[in-house]
């Protein structure tokens, strides 16, 4: 295990309190700072947020690429080296909890610990030294998590959405529907499965750099085999016209600015933008014919997403020949929304939903 810090005397970071144990004056939002951090395979992310009557108001945010679960795929470890730049994040997310007096935390880490075999040893040693105590989510509670973080942007006149969120080490794919007795919400959850598949583990497996089309079918093809079972148990679901492709990722917002040929990535541009199928089409289409150094030069990409970004791509792919749609909607929110919605419902604070303001 890494041995790059020593133990800190930070107050601890935890997940949240039960509805039993809810804080003396919870409904009293103002008083609450809630904290939700998300550590994925290839992202540390972190918002801190205080409630309000239309939903909640980020106050700090953070967001770092630290590939915790590089070469986890090859070796079935957590590297030395990996280790090293995602305890560098956490202390800076830890930092920041600290500064805003944060009173509610739920701290969560995703396929990277779930797969590793030294992934527990991993969270021991963030909790040990810096007070985080990462909570090791299985796949239907991140399924869960996302669902909620990001089912407001489903059309609301529509009967189903698919959602997905392409990840670093996996990818979830959800069956939302509605209930017409409780005012056709569109974020009820039909049907869930989580692939072991994202864009590190596909990428190193396939190669990330130069991707030929060979390549890229390739694996397209492995990830369309894996989700077939799904397909098959949502066969039967009801679909409309206004049926549509809701996604989460670094994978959907690239596009997204690739397709808008932003000068610099902008997320109030991104999140919540409508794609048509074409459109979809012609913004894979170019990233596929950059090279390598054209992918890291692009200001919606760069260096780091550069050799991840194609096997993303492939993972979209897959999802869109099984499930044809007209319309994707982009989403730049997910897990972290998903756990403040949670942790508010819990404290009756909130109405329970992202607010449509950007931020």
């Amino acid at each position: 295990m890494s041995q790059v810090s020593t133990r800190s005397s930070a107050p601890k970071f935890h997940e949240p309190f039960s509805r039993s144990e809810s804080p003396t004056g919870a409904r009293n939002g103002p008083a609450l700072t809630y904290a939700a951090l998300d550590l994925g395979t290839n992202n540390c992310r972190l918002l801190v947020a205080r409630p309000t009557a239309q939903g909640f108001r980020v106050i700090d945010a953070f967001s770092r690429i630290v590939r915790l679960g590089e070469g986890l795929s090859l070796t079935g470890r957590l590297s030395e080296a990996a280790i090293g730049r995602t305890f560098e994040a956490l202390k800076v997310c830890r930092d920041k909890m600290t500064a805003r007096g944060v009173t509610r935390a739920r701290t969560i880490a995703t396929e990277a610990c779930r797969a590793a075999v030294n992934g527990q040893d991993f969270v021991d040693m963030v909790r040990d030294r810096l007070g985080i105590e990462l909570e090791i989510v299985d796949r239907e509670t991140e399924a869960h998590l996302a669902a909620a973080g990001v089912g407001e942007l489903a059309d609301k006149d529509a009967r189903s959405t698919v959602m997905f969120d392409i990840g670093g080490g996996s990818s979830e794919i959800i069956w939302l529907g509605f209930d017409p007795g409780a005012g056709r919400l569109p974020n009820r959850v039909k049907a869930w499965e989580s692939l072991r598949l994202g864009v590190v583990s596909l990428a190193e497996t396939f190669g990330g750099v130069d991707v030929s089309d060979d390549a890229f079918v390739a694996m397209t093809d492995c990830v369309s085999e894996a989700l077939a079972p799904f397909v098959a148990r949502v066969a039967d679901e009801a679909r409309c016209d206004r049926f549509h492709l809701l996604g989460t990722s670094g994978t959907v917002t690239t596009i997204a600015g690739v397709h808008l040929n932003l000068p610099r990535y902008d997320r109030r541009a991104v999140d919540g933008l409508w794609l048509g199928r074409a459109e979809v089409d012609e913004a894979i289409t170019r990233l596929r014919a950059m090279s390598y150094a054209e992918r890291a030069a692009n200001a919606c990409i760069g260096h780091e997403r550069a050799d991840l970004v194609l096997a993303g791509c492939a993972i979209l792919e897959a999802i869109r020949s099984h499930f044809p749609a007209e319309r994707l909607r982009i989403a730049d929110r997910g897990l972290r929304e998903g756990i403040l919605s949670h942790m508010m419902r819990a404290d009756g604070v909130g109405p329970h939903h992202r607010p449509h303001d950007r931020w």
